[in-house]
């Protein structure tokens, strides 16, 4: 217990003065909070600026009704079809409507092809609405929209979140134990420690121990400042939440060990440890829906812990649902991994620099 003191505090000044391992536990994960925030964080709320020109001086009356119930976000006016097609082509509106008070016409921009999609969705619908309007008709069904569970309530960017939190998670325990592992051979220390009283275990326990508190500490940070500044609210199940963070780490710590255990070199260790940290950020389902993948990547996906760890985390502040059998295999799978593997490797893994 006395070694584990000692160890606790060492390791404690130890990350206090590594400015790079600050920088990438709390500055890396807010860093993208805010990149992804700003450009994804309307993602769900897509505006379409439509620019219209109306051939008869007089507004039409069951246009503009149409118009103000399409959803549109902004309507500019144009006085001739010329000044149309230029705004359209300097992107001051994302499409156009000529109405001559008998037929319509839609312009787009033909270098949009992917957003045209969306703009001739809106422009069949206010097609219909108008032809109903025509006919002294109005639609015989009416469609509602209906959520079920907590999921489809939310924004994509309250989804990309907890995933952001999860990948923050996974980094710290990869890099933790396989950078700062194989850091301390490289200088020696380790080899001066091991001639002490110290158990092995002891030197990973205070590591996970020093690690565990301050990634707790910043994904508070990270979901504070989503809050804050996006304007994002979480139901949050603080004890599901706190066992979720504190599992996961252990268990990518446990990760990280078996990089260490296999890679010699601070270097070496920390260019493995990215890659698999990229490879698992790309097809987990952080940024990008998962959906979208083709299906041999979606099998590989299942694979990854990267991928059960953002669900898990998804669940635990409330975004999307999950079965409680789940949720808690996920936590016991992280927590059996951690405690599996660092007591065998480190027998392995704390052991002085090999020549």
């Amino acid at each position: 217990m006395r070694a584990f003191r000692s160890l606790l505090i060492s390791e404690t000044r130890i990350f206090a003065r590594d400015v790079v391992a600050l920088f990438f536990t709390f500055l890396f994960p807010l860093i993208f909070i805010l990149i992804f925030g700003f450009i994804l964080g309307d993602v769900d709320r897509p505006i379409a600026r439509l620019g219209l020109f109306e051939v008869s001086l007089e507004e039409d009356a069951a246009l503009r009704d149409v118009l103000s119930s399409s959803g549109l976000d902004l309507v500019s006016r144009y006085a001739s079809a010329d000044e149309l097609a230029s705004g359209i082509l300097d992107r001051e509106v994302d499409f156009g409507l000529t109405w001559d008070g008998a037929s319509l016409a839609f312009s787009y921009d033909p270098s949009r092809v992917q957003e045209n999609y969306a703009f001739q969705q809106i422009a069949r619908g206010i097609t219909d609405a108008l032809n109903l309007r025509a006919q002294g008709l109005s639609s015989v069904i009416r469609v509602e929209k209906e959520h079920v569970g907590t999921e489809a309530s939310t924004r994509w960017f309250n989804k990309m979140v907890p995933g952001i939190i999860a990948f923050s998670i996974l980094s710290s325990g990869l890099f933790a134990i396989s950078g700062h592992l194989t850091g301390m051979k490289q200088r020696r220390t380790l080899d001066r420690l091991l001639v002490t009283p110290m158990p092995p275990v002891a030197l990973l326990a205070a590591i996970a121990a020093v690690r565990l508190v301050i990634v707790y500490i910043s994904t508070l940070i990270t979901l504070l400042l989503s809050s804050v500044v996006f304007d994002l609210s979480y139901s949050i199940d603080w004890v599901a939440y706190t066992l979720l963070v504190a599992c996961a780490t252990i268990g990518m710590m446990g990760l990280g060990t078996v990089i260490a255990l296999v890679v010699r070199r601070p270097s070496s260790a920390g260019n493995v440890a990215n890659v698999i940290a990229m490879v698992m950020m790309f097809l987990s389902g952080i940024y990008f829906p998962i959906e979208f993948m083709p299906r041999f990547l979606r099998a590989v996906s299942l694979a990854l812990p990267l991928r059960h760890l953002a669900d898990g985390m998804r669940y635990a502040t409330g975004v999307s649902d999950m079965s409680q059998l789940r949720f808690w295999l996920i936590v016991g799978a992280f927590l059996a991994a951690g405690i599996i593997l660092f007591p065998v490797l480190a027998r392995y893994a704390v052991r002085p620099q090999r020549t």
